[in-house]
């Protein structure tokens, strides 16, 4: 039973996240009715993040076991194929015959997260539901500068969500850089993983420091909390994008 690793894209504007929900509109579950559609196998696929609803994703990667050995291109574009008949704003980038072992979660060793935030007067239309818009100026070095107390490895029990479900809420932070280009203001994260709200969370803080309510000070204090009540207001989720997990090289 071949194993395929799939890289996938989606809008996850309409969706109720990743994850398959009864009674909801999921990423998870418009795949596996194409696969179901393609091949007429009922397949369950894992993905290497649990993204919430809204969330969207470049760098999605998932795997399934299928009972008959299909061509790569094969596999690619007859999901897509069902996927575009169904009216899906969800894209496989690319099938590949993985490793037997290969798990799109638990063999993940890193994971990069970009937050998009358009900070302008004026409100969104193109980018409505792709980014975060912020009508009040923003100062995004001072935003950088404060966001590298949260590099390294930390209790981030502040910038967890209530119903995280990790067993602990010490992760080791490798980036979270702050640039501005032009009204764009971008986030990026990675980590070998994230709690549950974690990016969103620390984006909502960082907005703090960048309108001068909050020192860097305060953002280290509030880290120092281990104390969900001190976070900032969670950032919402129509900016936040998966966009690359890392694999071991073969």
């Amino acid at each position: 039973m071949p194993r395929y690793r799939l890289d996938i894209e989606y809008d996850g504007s309409g969706y109720a996240g990743w994850q398959r929900q009864a009674g909801q509109h999921s990423v998870q579950a418009a795949i596996e009715q194409a696969i179901a559609g393609f091949c007429g196998e009922d397949v369950t696929i894992r993905g290497a993040g649990r993204t919430d609803a809204g969330v969207h994703a470049t760098g999605q990667v998932a795997h399934l076991d299928l009972a008959k050995d299909w061509p790569d291109d094969t596999v690619r574009d007859a999901i897509n194929a069902h996927l575009q008949m169904a009216g899906e704003t969800v894209s496989v980038r690319a099938a590949s015959i993985a490793a037997g072992d290969f798990d799109a979660r638990f063999s993940a060793v890193g994971r990069h997260y970009l937050y998009r935030i358009v900070n302008r007067r004026a409100p969104l239309a193109l980018e409505a539901k792709k980014a975060w818009w912020v009508a009040r100026p923003l100062d995004a070095a001072a935003m950088h500068d404060a966001a590298q107390a949260l590099v390294g490895r930390h209790d981030f029990t502040t910038f967890r969500s209530v119903q995280c479900q990790a067993k602990s809420p010490v992760k080791t932070l490798d980036r979270l850089d702050v640039q501005r280009d032009g009204e764009a203001i971008e986030i990026r994260a990675s980590a070998r993983s994230f709690l549950h709200n974690q990016v969103r969370s620390m984006v909502g803080s960082l907005k703090r420091v960048g309108e001068g309510a909050w020192t860097s000070a305060d953002l280290a204090a509030t880290l120092q909390a281990c104390d969900r009540a001190a976070c900032g207001p969670v950032a919402p989720p129509d900016g936040l994008y998966l966009v690359r997990v890392d694999y071991p090289s073969a």
